[in-house]
């Protein structure tokens, strides 16, 4: 069967985000922007978090790899979608599209167990502080981006699998601006709907966990230091805002666009530029915007070192 899968659809034909070709010109300047920002904003944040040793703790360590997720995320799809803006065929291979596939799942799968243990992390930080260093140690952070990764890949194949060996024979239109597994399937030479299902089922299961991990550990902070001093309530809402609105900004969409039944095409391309062009740039935005250490000190101390360099 997959002999016949490639011999029949050796390509997909992207709809992308709206059929105006005038509309398609304008939105290539500001993507392009959008995409420049990203890739520079995640990637100054891992440079920054290397270079800087003050930053050389367990929160940045996992901060630094969630920027480099996002940099790879925007990455799988953003550069196609600007490309394709010029052009009136916006094709990709099955092969290319099936990788992309896999990509998406990898990135997006490992965010969220990554934001995972950027929550057990802080939660360890406030919850309890006096054990913090021994049990935020090098190796457990090291072990919990492995973990990440690892599941990612995990759930990336899993969903892959389900839909390599389909029988696409017929339309090639994918109504979206990349391969996304709800708008793929559609076009399989079958009845879809238990497969669907499953895919559904795959995508809840890790998603679900993760939130859950995610409420319980966030839901334990707000209550310690709630209980903890006298302005618990606003001190902890200032902790966790920018962890739990990243959450939000991740999940929401995922949420809508994978366990929403209704299909709205125009809310879900929405929904996924949101969460593939969107989110990877807002995250570094937010991180760095109310981190005092990063937007006070170590920016500070990177520009003191570029000057003093220069002019020494």
């Amino acid at each position: 069967m997959e002999g016949a899968n490639q011999s029949v659809v050796s390509e997909f034909i992207f709809h992308g985000l709206c059929d105006s070709k005038e509309l398609q010109k304008f939105l290539l300047l500001p993507f392009s922007a959008l995409y420049l920002m990203t890739i520079l904003g995640n990637l100054f944040i891992v440079f920054l978090i290397i270079t800087d040793s003050h930053l050389h703790s367990p929160m940045y360590f996992l901060l630094a790899n969630l920027s480099f997720v996002d940099f790879c995320l925007s990455s799988v799809t953003t550069p196609k979608l600007i490309t394709d803006f010029l052009k009136d065929n916006k094709t990709i291979s099955f092969e290319g599209c099936m990788s992309q596939i896999l990509c998406v799942h990898v990135f997006a799968g490992g965010e969220m167990v990554l934001l995972v243990s950027m929550a057990y992390d802080r939660y360890v930080a406030i919850c309890k502080p006096l054990h913090y260093s021994s049990i935020m140690n090098r190796q457990k952070c090291i072990w919990l981006v492995l973990t990440s990764w690892i599941i990612g890949f995990v759930h990336a194949t899993s969903q892959l699998a389900m839909i390599l060996d389909l029988p696409f024979c017929g339309p090639r239109i994918v109504d979206s601006f990349f391969c996304d597994i709800p708008e793929v399937i559609k076009l399989a030479c079958m009845d879809t709907h238990t497969l669907r299902l499953l895919i559904n089922a795959d995508s809840a299961v890790l998603a679900t966990t993760c939130f859950i991990l995610l409420l319980i550990s966030y839901t334990y902070i707000l209550v310690t230091v709630r209980l903890s001093s006298k302005d618990g309530a606003s001190k902890a809402l200032s902790t966790c805002t920018s962890h739990i609105t990243v959450v939000v900004l991740f999940f929401g969409p995922c949420i809508f666009i994978y366990l929403w039944p209704p299909s709205i095409t125009w809310v879900d391309k929405f929904l996924a530029v949101f969460y593939t062009v969107i989110t990877p740039l807002l995250n570094p935005a937010i991180y760095t915007l109310r981190n005092k250490e990063i937007k006070n000190v170590a920016i500070k101390r990177l520009l003191k070192k570029i000057l003093f360099s220069r002019f020494c």
